[in-house]
């Protein structure tokens, strides 16, 4: 018997996917869910969420989250998620909303190092701060710098320390 020769464009191409991918995805569309009904009402507004899923949200509100109906209505929301079109957009809504607090830790660190260094070189870091920032009061910035430098040699509570850091959040921040 002579075999046929199979013409390879019109073979359809076949893409294996293996078990464990398809956990891994299962497990990472519930990892979406679950940090998605940990979100506020207010920030889950920022996400873009089908009618479906906006239902399921509001309903993961409502249940308590030590019970298994929340553990099941959890993989409910995963299948939602699977099934939605825009998984991309949903994704990346959820990446700014991460990044945002990442965004703001990062900004407090940059503060608290500033406090530092006006604490130790003084009027050489005011004077960098205010040609920075217009809206920094020289003469509460030397005054607090001094309650600082003052607690820090005695060992006293911070809190000058402390009231420097908040003035420069709050002025800083403004800006």
């Amino acid at each position: 018997m002579a075999r046929k020769k199979r013409d390879p464009e019109l073979e359809e191409e076949i893409i294996y996917v293996s078990k464990s991918e398809i956990k891994r995805e299962v497990q990472e569309l519930h990892k979406l869910g679950m940090d998605l009904a940990a979100l506020s009402p207010k920030a889950r507004q920022k996400v873009p969420l089908n009618e479906e899923l906006e239902a399921a949200m509001l309903l993961a509100d409502k249940l308590s989250k030590k019970k298994e109906s929340y553990r099941r209505h959890l993989n409910y929301i995963a299948k939602q998620l699977r099934l939605a079109s825009d998984l991309e957009a949903i994704k990346k809504a959820m990446d700014v909303i991460g990044n945002k607090n990442q965004q703001a830790s990062v900004i407090l660190n940059k503060l608290e190092h500033t406090r530092d260094q006006i604490i130790e070189l003084g009027d050489e870091k005011i004077n960098e701060l205010l040609e920075q920032y217009d809206n920094l009061d020289r003469q509460k910035l030397r005054q607090l710098t001094r309650l600082a430098k003052k607690e820090v040699e005695q060992e006293k509570p911070a809190k000058g320390y402390r009231e420097l850091f908040q003035y420069l959040k709050e002025s800083i921040l403004k800006s």
